[in-house]
């Protein structure tokens, strides 16, 4: 089933890759709560519903498209649907509204997958965007984690200033800063999650974190938050959520289709600089959105740290069903996860690092050309600052066509993005944001 001799592996060197991949990643199952449950979403939700999403989207990946990549709810999005869609709402929008909107999305992403448009709208998007568009969304969660964990606090003149770090969360998340950045500089495998647990230990001999039970049968608290797909839509339109919606299509398009392409060539998979069974690969990032909005959680995409197991010797969708069932077996450790996502300087340092991590794309930007760098820059810039991915986005889109129209290069533009243009106007202009 899995083609192993053919992709010169074995069981075992699939196995090893899983848990290699699954260690690597598995900080999600606790950031993630962590990060909805400040939109009003109740932990032990987020918690099952990450887990069904990851389960769902990695299973496609291994029976369906046979490739060595797991997919799980995507960082930045999360933050982008508790600080912008529902904290900046002001009550006016709940969590549940906006799981509709996550919903649609899905939706509407398990249609464009099925079609050539997901293939053509990437390649209508200026490279320089997309990477942008990475960059920013590290920023921003980095910035959450820094506010989080009171490194950063808010300030009346300067709107945010240096936090006091003798108080014992800051300084417990450098602490827990230093240990994971050690913990990677010296090429540990799952440096991340080894360094939240070696934190979450110092928490307990400090008296910061308390656990009274480790072990549960996986529960969903709400049941399924949306099931009626034309109440979804409904909500959508009465809130007017489309901006919201092509945000989440946006991201999740570029991150799953980067990760695809980087993981698979790394793993010596494309097969004339194409990749094989490419549409069954990129459906499985929209069933996992579909699903996790039904249960409580925001869009999936397809994880980078998959590299991890491919640089093990993973190499077929054995590695990503290894995933998928260790993901099952972390769904019993549920009052774990409470407990530790209850203290924001065990998740804070997470936060942080994979926000360097993603900017780290910026050195494949052109910088030498005003109209190709200075909209990357304004998307950079303005997702922290704006606590909106989708503002970046929209400030990025509408100033590449104006300025390659100034420049007398409007005719390289591909159409889509100058109807993008035109869309995040008006969404800026009449749509909240």
């Amino acid at each position: 089933m899995f083609q192993l001799k053919e992709n010169g592996t074995t069981v075992k060197r699939e196995l090893f890759a899983g848990l290699t991949t699954f260690l690597t990643m598995a900080y999600v199952i606790i950031v993630n709560p962590i990060i909805l449950s400040g939109a009003g979403v109740p932990v032990d939700q987020v918690f099952m519903a990450t887990i069904i999403a990851a389960v769902i989207g990695t299973g496609w990946m291994a029976l369906c498209a046979n490739y060595p990549i797991a997919v799980a709810p995507g960082m930045g999005l999360n933050a982008y649907f508790t600080y912008t869609v529902v904290l900046a709402s002001n009550g006016e929008i709940t969590y549940t509204t906006a799981f509709s909107a996550v919903f649609v999305a899905g939706i509407l992403f398990i249609i464009i997958s099925l079609t050539p448009f997901r293939e053509k709208l990437i390649t209508a998007i200026p490279e320089n965007l997309k990477l942008a568009i990475t960059a920013g969304i590290g920023l921003f969660i980095a910035f959450i984690g820094l506010r989080m964990s009171g490194i950063v606090v808010a300030d009346a003149s300067n709107l945010v200033k240096f936090g006091d770090i003798a108080e014992p969360a800051p300084l417990l998340t450098f602490v827990g800063l230093f240990i994971t950045v050690a913990l990677m500089a010296r090429k540990v495998n799952g440096a991340i999650f080894i360094g939240m647990i070696v934190t979450a230990i110092i928490a307990m001999f400090t008296g910061q974190l308390t656990i009274d039970k480790v072990v549960a049968l996986p529960h969903l608290p709400e049941g399924i938050i949306i099931l009626n797909p034309i109440t979804a839509i409904s909500e959508v339109i009465e809130y007017g959520l489309y901006g919201v919606i092509f945000s989440f299509i946006l991201v999740t398009l570029f991150d799953t289709t980067g990760t695809l392409i980087g993981v698979s060539k790394q793993a010596g998979l494309l097969k004339d600089g194409k990749l094989p069974r490419a549409r069954k690969a990129l459906i499985s990032d929209s069933l996992a959105t579909t699903a996790g909005a039904m249960f409580g959680t925001s869009p999936s995409t397809a994880y980078l740290e998959s590299g991890s197991g491919v640089a093990v010797g993973g190499r077929t969708g054995l590695t990503a069903l290894t995933v998928a069932v260790l993901f099952i077996i972390a769904s019993f450790f549920g009052p774990l996860v409470g407990s530790l996502s209850g203290v924001a300087a065990i998740t804070s340092p997470a936060l942080i690092i994979v926000g360097s991590l993603m900017i780290g794309v910026v050195k494949n930007m052109k910088w030498d050309e005003i109209e190709e760098s200075f909209p990357a820059f304004l998307v950079i810039l303005s997702m922290p600052l704006t606590s909106s991915i989708s503002t970046g986005i929209a400030l990025g889109f509408i100033s590449y066509p104006l300025i390659m129209l100034v420049k007398g290069r409007g005719r390289e533009v591909h159409p889509l993005v100058y109807i993008f243009a035109v869309l995040f106007i008006l969404q800026l202009i009449y749509l909240p944001h």
